[in-house]
């Protein structure tokens, strides 16, 4: 095991260096300028076509309604990298972390727009009918047939990426804060979870998606409203807080209680690795669930689908990161979900309840989210065939994830995340053009422009 270590860690230092925390930011930045900073001027614009989002429109061609693709999406994202990630985030880079947290959110609006964008207009028809899209689609149907290799790359990663992303690293964090708290075996823990996913997994996307929609908001408001009265106790110290999170992004932390002390790098890499893990933005995950959405125009489901990236991270792991610095546990030495349950259980009655709470089920919907994302990679890959055996070992997948070494499995995840994105940054690139030209001509006509998706065939 510890070979498997030291070789995905090797990988892991190259992926996640330099040149991939520049390409993700840079992308971001490139498409936020692209679109005139169009994302956060159009914020509310995005709320208010997801609240239409809830019913469908008369032509509108999807599997789920705009609203439930975007549920979907957030329960892939909102899941234990906010409460477990953004604690690893700021115990390891520093309170600075949550800074850069905060700048991949901020240009991953316009990455995660484009994605939707190019989602909704490169989707295709499968065999049984269903609508199926992504970075793999986009790539193959908007580059053409000679970036077919790129678009294999995708999926495989994605295929492979999800088992540690959406399965190993939410049960585990469960499995381990269950134990932590009420001394529960995390094998008990994986199985009890494993029979709950089965449940749901084997009904597909439709049936995730009612799941999603019901869950993701109830359990974030509960999560949110917990973390504002933490926020609320100690209203005064918040000047001081965000002072601390600007100050320590640019400047190295010292050695402190149990912290080890963090150098300015390793508040970017870790806020910027932990940034993208929670949102993913850039990715190239959201768009396979948006790509079902009940809709005609690409550009309406990408004002929905940036949403999920403030959402995510502007608010829920900016409620966590603060909670974490005002509470004072952020130089205990602890990480991942303890240093949350910590902050929550100082400064609340039940405090510690309410983060393991929150973390079963964001991780519960979380998993089912990545499914999706997992099944439309190996469809891609191997046909329709592959769809119920896959459902069924990622199913199986779950317990494992539950009694594996933290660490392990959050350096396998961060790793094949950079797997991922690298493929879809360079897809977003090269179709920019199309999603500027989109954008415009939206804005230009909004109300009456209806841009029809060309949706193909089976291959």
């Amino acid at each position: 095991m510890t070979w498997l270590t030291d070789l995905i860690s090797a990988i892991n230092g190259v992926v996640w260096g330099v040149p991939m925390l520049v390409l993700i930011l840079g992308v971001g930045l490139y498409l936020t300028l692209g679109l005139g900073f169009m994302p956060l001027r159009k914020l509310g614009t995005g709320f208010r076509l997801l609240w239409q989002g809830r019913e469908e429109k008369q032509g509108d061609q999807g599997d789920i309604s705009a609203f439930n693709a975007l549920m979907t999406s957030l329960s892939a994202t909102i899941g234990t990298g906010n409460i477990a990630g953004v604690a690893t985030a700021v115990a390891l880079g520093g309170p600075g972390a949550l800074f850069w947290m905060w700048c991949t959110a901020l240009v991953g609006m316009a990455t995660k727009y484009a994605e939707a964008v190019c989602a909704v207009k490169y989707r295709e028809t499968d065999a049984n009918g269903e609508f199926v899209g992504g970075p793999m689609y986009y790539i193959k149907n908007g580059l053409g047939p000679k970036w077919g290799w790129l678009a294999t790359a995708f999926a495989f990663f994605g295929a492979v990426a999800g088992f540690g992303i959406g399965n190993g690293t939410q049960s585990n964090s469960v499995a381990h804060a269950l134990e932590s708290n009420f001394q529960i075996d995390p094998l008990l823990t994986g199985i009890v979870l494993m029979l709950a996913v089965g449940a749901v997994l084997m009904g597909g996307i439709k049936r995730i998606a009612v799941v999603a929609g019901k869950l993701v908001p109830l359990m974030a408001l509960f999560y949110i409203a917990g973390g504002l009265v933490i926020l609320a106790l100690n209203f005064s110290a918040i000047p001081a807080a965000l002072e601390l999170v600007i100050v320590s992004a640019f400047t190295p932390v010292a050695a402190q209680g149990g912290f080890a002390g963090a150098a300015v790098w390793a508040a970017i890499r870790f806020g910027v690795a932990r940034g993208v893990f929670s949102n993913e933005a850039g990715l190239g995950s959201a768009p396979i669930a948006h790509a079902s959405a009940k809709t005609n125009n690409p550009v309406r489901q990408g004002l929905i689908a940036m949403l999920g990236t403030f959402i995510d991270t502007l608010i829920v792991c900016s409620i966590t990161g603060l909670a974490i610095i005002l509470t004072g546990v952020w130089d205990s030495g602890e990480s991942g979900a303890a240093l949350t349950t910590a902050a929550f259980g100082s400064a609340i009655p039940y405090g510690h309840l309410v983060v393991s709470l929150s973390l079963v089920i964001f991780a519960f919907t979380t998993i089912l989210g990545w499914s999706v994302y997992c099944e439309r990679c190996v469809q891609y890959l191997l046909g329709s065939w592959a769809v119920k055996p896959f459902r069924l070992l990622f199913t199986l997948a779950v317990p494992l994830g539950a009694v594996a070494k933290l660490d392990f499995i959050w350096l396998l995840a961060d790793t094949l995340n950079a797997m991922m994105a690298i493929p879809n940054l360079i897809a977003l690139v090269l179709l920019s053009p199309v999603v500027f030209r989109l954008t415009r001509a939206y804005f230009a006509k909004p109300e009456t422009l209806a841009e029809v998706t060309s949706v193909k065939t089976p291959r």
